[in-house]
């Protein structure tokens, strides 16, 4: 969150954050001043000016020049020419399906593949939050394929795409030395609790080959005493099956198709949330309706156009094609992955574990508030739908509501006790409901935001600030009685439901709001300042040595009063790592949560070149690296799952970071789009936020002081509005 006060990067200070990003580099190794190889778009130093912008990309591509890139950028997604043994995986969702993808090249450079498949509506016992339906395919549940009338010889990886399918090239060989390559394309059905995956075979030979293709026709059949809906039908089967002659130059497609129903066929009742969410503006959807019967090619076809139809709204235009290209596929995880359940559309983080089910930290605090500059019909839905839920929880006893809701929005878990969860809710609650602009619907969010607030209040200590069980973690690091976490985001909640109290005409509940929010802010620096391992900081909870990852809120939320001590500390050796913030000085254990966090927070310090530097970094290992292409749960637990929602966090960094977003009404936000030392413009265009479509740019001007930068809004029917930025500080817009 960006303040109205100014803050100004100094020279001095700019230069000690390069000098002591020093210690990373040499964790990283040395820094290489090679052109960047996946990275900016150079200018040919012909001139002076040329060659000090030449320098200044140098300089921001530094430490991402020090990776060796897996991966190379394409057209539409990201190619892996395959050289070597390498292993990876992907997930990949639709409606009533996810799909973690493992895949690779082993020593002999033969194809690896399994598919683990996971049917979050297909409910097992006990019904808890992990009671997915879960089944692995290997590479053996596949068509029987014989060429020139033998099995195959060698199925040899050549090449994999990765563009919102996950496409794996391969060359086959036999006896007789026939040329012929096989495309398989795998993708999750966008609607239906399916999987498909095309073979296209490829006669790149100047004979004609046959192929055989023996039928598929996996079936596994579940317990009853198993299932909540009793048992339930697993299948694999294809659409061809005999012998074909493949002239040379044709192709020829088999498909398979990977399912689960329940054996009955029947559909579930409508879940919780009903009732209070007819009242609202939107209602999300109650059942699980059939989908529309579509052939496999038509699956693929509409997967395809679910990618291009995201890829138009909220679209990254910079110098950076790694940037923009991340981007892409940061708002894509973020938005697959929303299952039709019973209880409405849910957002689910995923990774095998975790579906059909809400979190305060994930849905309401990570994801919720991204959802309507994305415009996602189904996103913002899931988002109303999650604080409907939320909601059912409010009592008159004092009771913490859940941390999670899970199994369809059947039962509830809280196994940690009170994380902070209400500073969550009510955070993320404020800021979606300002930047959805939907007044009928801020109306009926707004008695669980303050319900939510003053939960927290009651948790108030002597000492001003909010106890809480826990935090995020889960109790995975020591968060003490009274924990930073907790505080920042009751800070935000605060400021951001005084925007919302104030459009509504709360006037007198919004300015309580703004005095407590001051109050807390005085608190949280007298309670949690402090000097840690040699750095004036602050301390997650009281009587804490180590330096911790979540020291980056405060900047996230606009206090700066410990900036550079703050920055010092989150680059040092105690905190920076190759992948990212280490949770805890002296553990190398990483969450990207806090590292995304950090990120935002850098870029709201105005200290935009030090924060892109590492952005880069990031960036180009996260898409370009071992393992790809989105922002990471952590590790090592989880092996690194690909969770949904930090890919909304990643988002988050070019909306709130990089672009300065913060929405203070219905129609009406800051903005301060810093640009980085040598980068003359950048846009976010088709944002979808505040009921409206609006294209956002600024550009660097040849005049200085207060006509340094021209930023421009354009929204559809009306004149592009023009004008001039300092850029100093944030500047308030009206659409």
């Amino acid at each position: 969150m960006t303040q109205d006060k100014n803050v100004i990067n100094t020279e001095k200070s700019m230069k000690k954050s390069i000098l002591l990003s020093a210690c990373a580099i040499s964790i990283l190794s040395a820094c290489s001043h090679q052109a960047p190889r996946s990275g900016e778009q150079q200018v040919a130093p012909e001139a002076p000016q040329a060659q000090m912008q030449l320098n200044d990309q140098v300089q921001l591509n530094d430490l991402a020049n020090t990776l060796n890139d897996r991966w190379q950028l394409g057209d539409e997604g990201i190619t892996w020419q395959v050289q070597d043994k390498h292993e990876d995986h992907i997930e990949m969702s639709g409606e009533q399906i996810s799909a973690i993808i493992y895949y690779g090249s082993d020593e002999q450079g033969q194809l690896t593949l399994k598919r683990k498949l996971v049917w979050p509506m297909l409910r097992t016992i006990p019904n808890d939050t992990h009671a997915s339906l879960i089944h692995d395919f290997p590479l053996s549940v596949s068509p029987e394929i014989m060429l020139g009338g033998m099995p195959l010889a060698k199925e040899s990886l050549a090449r994999v795409t990765i563009d919102g399918t996950l496409n794996l090239t391969s060359q086959l060989s036999d006896a007789q030395g026939s040329k012929v390559r096989l495309s398989r394309t795998l993708s999750p059905s966008t609607t239906g609790p399916k999987m498909i995956e095309r073979l296209r075979f490829t006669n790149q030979g100047e004979q004609a080959v046959t192929l055989e293709f023996k039928p598929l026709d996996y079936r596994v059949e579940t317990d009853a005493d198993k299932g909540v809906y009793g048992r339930y039908l697993i299948q694999a089967s294809s659409d061809k099956a005999g012998q074909f002659s493949l002239a040379p130059g044709s192709d020829l497609e088999l498909f398979v198709t990977f399912e689960a129903h329940r054996a009955d066929k029947q559909v579930g009742e409508a879940g919780p949330g009903q009732a209070l969410t007819q009242a609202n503006v939107l209602t999300p959807a109650q059942e699980l309706t059939p989908a529309q019967e579509l052939s496999p090619a038509q699956e693929i076809a509409a997967r395809k156009d679910y990618v291009a139809q995201l890829n138009q709204n909220l679209r990254l235009e910079t110098p950076d094609p790694v940037l923009n290209k991340m981007f892409e596929f940061a708002k894509l995880r973020s938005a697959e992955s929303i299952f039709r359940t019973k209880g409405g559309l849910m957002h689910g983080p995923g990774g095998g574990r975790y579906y059909a089910a809400i979190w305060a930290n994930d849905q309401a605090e990570y994801i919720n508030p991204f959802f309507p500059f994305l415009g996602d019909k189904r996103g913002n839905e899931s988002a109303i739908n999650s604080f409907a839920h939320f909601a059912r929880y409010m009592n008159d006893e004092g009771r913490a509501i859940p941390s999670s809701i899970i199994a369809e929005g059947d039962d509830y878990w809280n196994g940690a006790g009170d994380r902070g969860d209400c500073a969550m809710i009510a955070y993320g609650a404020s800021r979606f409901a300002l930047a959805y602009g939907n007044k009928q619907q801020a109306r009926a969010l707004l008695p669980l935001i303050d319900w939510c607030i003053d939960f927290s209040y009651k948790k108030q200590t002597q000492d001003g600030v909010i106890a809480s069980d826990s935090d995020e973690l889960e109790g995975r690091f020591p968060a003490g009685e009274v924990n930073l976490s907790t505080n920042m985001l009751t800070y935000g909640a605060l400021i951001s439901s005084a925007y919302l109290n104030q459009e509504l005409g709360h006037t007198e509940l919004a300015s309580d709001y703004r005095q407590r929010a001051e109050a807390l802010k005085a608190a949280i620096e007298g309670y949690f300042g402090a000097n840690v391992q040699g750095f004036d900081t602050y301390q997650y909870y009281q009587g804490n040595d180590k330096l911790r990852a979540w020291i980056a809120l405060p900047l996230t939320f606009g206090i700066f009063d410990r900036k550079q001590a703050t920055l010092d500390a989150l680059l040092s050796d105690y905190l920076w790592s190759p992948e990212g913030i280490y949770s805890e000085a002296g553990n190398k254990t990483f969450w990207d949560r806090a590292t995304l966090y950090a990120f935002r927070g850098i870029f709201s310090a105005q200290e935009t070149d030090t924060a892109m530097r590492y952005f880069k970094y990031y960036s180009r290992k996260r898409l370009l690296g071992e393992h790809v292409p989105y922002a990471v749960e952590a590790w090592p637990e989880g092996n690194q799952r690909h969770l949904s929602a930090e890919s909304a966090l990643y988002a988050r960094v070019v909306t709130e970071g990089i672009f300065g977003m913060e929405p203070t009404g219905f129609n009406r936000l800051k903005v301060a789009p810093y640009l980085p030392t040598g980068w003359d413009n950048m846009c976010l265009r088709g944002i979808r936020a505040f009921n409206s479509k609006v294209d956002l740019c600024v550009n660097r001007t040849q005049a200085k002081g207060d006509d340094a930068y021209q930023i421009s809004v354009q929204q559809p029917g009306g004149k592009e509005q023009k004008f001039s930025w300092d850029g100093k500080g944030p500047v308030l817009l009206s659409l």
